[in-house]
């Protein structure tokens, strides 16, 4: 479920009866991310919603990323983990203690995920990883991220490396385990 200024995509396998009997046409633009309607729609698809993420948007940036990066092929991080749940064609990059993956997301888009080890924080890092990945999209294509709000930290580096808030989103997936 994707929202943006005046607009909500409810992307799922339910009539528009059902849709309507869950968001009062004078809040259709929040009640489709509020619990209620989540937890209902948990039920009737047998998922369970994620994080309700800020959606950011960044254009790509020319020339060498702000910071040199190792390409890896194969790692078994946290980060890279989650990222090859959600998404294909995924890249994987190091610069000292921080990770930037890359990867085909929602509708095929470009998105980007950093993670900074404990002990290379307050230091400027998650920006520039944030900003590498600007430089490393292919095509020329803009790079999209998604952030928990409650991440302050991660969202004031995407903000500082010239990513612009255009929405929110959850997704749900089906139960692990």
């Amino acid at each position: 479920m994707v929202s943006f200024p005046g607009y909500v995509a409810v992307a799922a396998d339910v009539d528009q009866r059902w849709l309507d009997s869950w968001v009062d046409v004078d809040d259709n633009l929040s009640a489709p991310l509020g619990a209620l309607f989540l937890s209902a729609l948990e039920e009737r698809l047998r998922l369970v919603s994620g994080t309700i993420d800020v959606v950011l948007l960044a254009p790509p940036a020319t020339g060498e990323p702000p910071l040199p990066l190792t390409p890896v092929t194969d790692s078994e991080h946290r980060r890279v983990r989650r990222a090859r749940r959600y998404r294909q064609d995924v890249e994987v990059w190091t610069s000292g203690p921080g990770t930037l993956v890359l990867g085909r997301g929602l509708a095929g888009r470009w998105e980007v995920a950093v993670e900074v080890d404990e002990d290379g924080r307050n230091r400027g890092l998650g920006r520039s990883l944030a900003a590498a990945a600007r430089h490393l999209v292919p095509e020329g294509r803009p790079v999209w991220a998604q952030v928990a709000p409650g991440n302050a930290a991660s969202l004031r580096a995407f903000l500082a490396a010239g990513y612009t808030p255009v929405g929110g989103e959850v997704l749900l997936m089906p139960v692990r385990g």
